[in-house]
């Protein structure tokens, strides 16, 4: 069910929402992290657990069948039909660091994991910071039970799955603008799961207009969408937005998106008002008629 349609508000622009600012950012975190591998610079939301918490989220969509960490071999009863489910292509939009893929990686999702973020020095930045790690970073030397985690789905009588030992593939990161730019061949037939970490909130901040002479939020939604699979996942965190608000921006009657799943965070009380500092919502793509695609709920244990 789409959210309740009120009037959208704007956030007032910020020079923090601007491209030179990020720019000198990640410019001066890279020269930080040239002087001292240990430092990796910030990891956005970080006094709030988010990276945690949208891990736990796409933790339940993986225990739902909606994801998957491993590649998954099911096969009959006959042995005459088989299915090589892959492991999910992951997305992070305004990757910074990288520090969400790095986290996704050690929790042992062996999948395509692609980093994006406008700024050049973010790029370098992420890319510096992988080759240091994979110099001692193997598949054999991580923690067996992130390596070799077993989703467990419950399929069909007929169906029995066996675990596939996924090779570890290179986590990319590319320099785009998903405002400006069209995909190049990394975006393929989309990703399983979208995952924005403040990315909303930065391009919130600024002042600029579409062609249509919009701010440049307005057509987030529109150019986010083709990313995300059909049936599967966009996890936006703020903390700029509410969740309520977050929902009438993404699940309108006329959008794709639709309200899968949100996370929780600690909440507070202020002037007899209840409320939080983060939030994270979970859409998912469900085509242009709407409703949720049930294909993937036969495995909802």
């Amino acid at each position: 069910m789409a959210a309740e349609i009120g009037p959208r508000t704007h956030l007032e622009p910020s020079e923090l929402a601007s491209h030179t600012s990020w720019d000198v950012a990640y410019a001066r975190e890279l020269t930080n992290h040239a002087t001292s591998a240990d430092d990796e610079g910030t990891i956005w939301f970080d006094d709030s657990c988010a990276e945690e918490k949208v891990l736990e989220r796409l933790e339940t969509a993986a225990d739902r069948g909606v994801l998957n960490k491993t590649p998954k071999h099911y096969q009959k009863d006959d042995g005459n039909d088989s299915e090589v489910r892959p492991s999910s292509r992951i997305l992070d939009l305004g990757t910074g660091n990288g520090h969400m893929l790095f986290s996704l990686r050690e929790e042992g999702w062996m999948g395509k994991l692609i980093g994006v973020d406008y700024s050049q020095a973010s790029v370098e930045l992420a890319r510096r910071i992988y080759h240091t790690r994979t110099e001692t970073w193997t598949f054999e030397e991580q923690d067996e039970g992130a390596c070799k985690d077993k989703v467990s789905l419950v399929a069909d009588d007929e169906n029995k799955e066996t675990e596939l030992t996924p090779p570890l593939q290179p986590i990319r990161f590319e320099k785009w603008d998903i405002l400006t730019e069209e995909p190049d061949a990394w975006l393929a037939d989309g990703f399983d799961a979208v995952l924005d970490k403040g990315t909303f909130d930065a391009i919130s901040l600024s002042a600029e207009t579409d062609a249509e002479g919009r701010r440049i939020c307005e057509s987030y939604r529109e150019r986010v969408t083709p990313l995300v699979k059909t049936g599967r996942l966009l996890c936006i965190t703020s903390c700029n937005w509410t969740e309520a608000e977050l929902r009438n921006w993404f699940d309108t009657p006329e959008s794709e998106l639709k309200y899968f799943d949100r996370a929780d965070y600690p909440r507070f009380v202020f002037g007899g008002m209840t409320g939080q500092s983060v939030c994270t919502v979970v859409f998912e793509r469900c085509g242009p008629k709407g409703g949720h695609v049930k294909e993937h709920f036969s495995f909802v244990p």
